[in-house]
């Protein structure tokens, strides 16, 4: 790794790359071969405090979070404000009415809770990235072992295709970001990555909705596992071919993103139903 920030994917010693079986015509994939005519409905309209809450009870329960730790901002589309959680409450027991509201510069403008000065790792992203108007951040187990080795995720299954071109990695750790200069720092180490692993720290995910940012986040730390489980094995992998990676990323963010959404947010106010609260 670069002594900032390497983009895009890595190939790790010992492991090939699966070729195309010769004659097969590949896949365009997405909603250019197929779309479904319906999905099942969450079967609620969520406010986006309902909604962001929602976020942060379904990472939660699959292991994104770490006790007290992270953020999810989710900025207007003018970035004049952004919602956030509030510091003090574990992801687990958001609710609605615990997200707060800060302005660019990460002052409260509503809300019952103080915000952490670490909002400022998010300010500055979506300062220089206003498309990213979702940017999670904690320290979920797998892809923090994968930080702290310095390695990057290989494509070693069809899922970790959502991925593709998206990765970049910050090799320098730098200590706690509490201001807008450090997050200034930090944002430009990301550049244009999406997904992000900072060394001895956590992962960064920026997506341009709270569905998709949720999708993205909820299957990076299962896709780190088997990293890691591969790593132990001490065994080459074959890993998913760049030429069929593009094709399978859109199958997944353009027909999965809602279907997962939905699904996700169902179990959640079915286990939780004090979140929509």
């Amino acid at each position: 790794m670069s002594a900032d920030t390497t983009h895009g994917t890595t190939t790790g010693a010992g492991f090939a790359t699966a070729d195309v079986p010769e004659g097969v015509e590949l896949s365009a994939g997405g909603a250019a071969v197929w779309s479904p005519s319906i999905t099942p409905p969450i079967g609620v309209e969520l406010t986006e405090h309902q909604a962001l809450a929602c976020a942060f009870r379904i990472l939660a329960r699959d292991g994104f979070s770490e006790n007290i730790a992270g953020h999810i901002t989710w900025a207007t589309e003018d970035n004049t404000s952004m919602l956030v959680n509030p510091w003090g409450l574990w992801w687990e027991e958001m609710t609605a009415s615990d997200v707060c509201r800060v302005d660019p510069d990460g002052a409260v403008l509503e809300g019952r809770w103080d915000v952490t000065p670490a909002v400022h790792i998010h300010t500055e992203l979506h300062r220089r990235r206003p498309e990213a108007r979702v940017v999670v951040h904690n320290h979920p187990y797998y892809a923090t072992v994968l930080a702290a080795l310095g390695v990057l995720p290989e494509f070693l299954h069809q899922t970790s295709a959502m991925f593709d071109g998206e990765l970049g990695f910050v090799s320098e750790y730098g200590g706690e970001v509490d201001s807008a200069e450090l997050g200034a720092d930090l944002a430009d180490r990301i550049g244009n990555a999406s997904v992000v692993f900072l060394a001895n720290h956590g992962v960064i995910v920026t997506a341009a909705t709270i569905e998709e940012a949720t999708y993205k986040s909820a299957t990076l730390d299962r896709q780190c596992r088997l990293m890691v489980d591969v790593l132990l094995a001490g065994r080459a992998a074959t890993t998913v071919p760049p030429i069929v990676r593009p094709a399978m990323k859109a199958s997944l963010l353009e027909r999965g993103t809602e279907v997962f959404w939905a699904g996700a947010v169902r179990r959640i106010i079915r286990e939780n139903p004090d979140v929509l609260e």
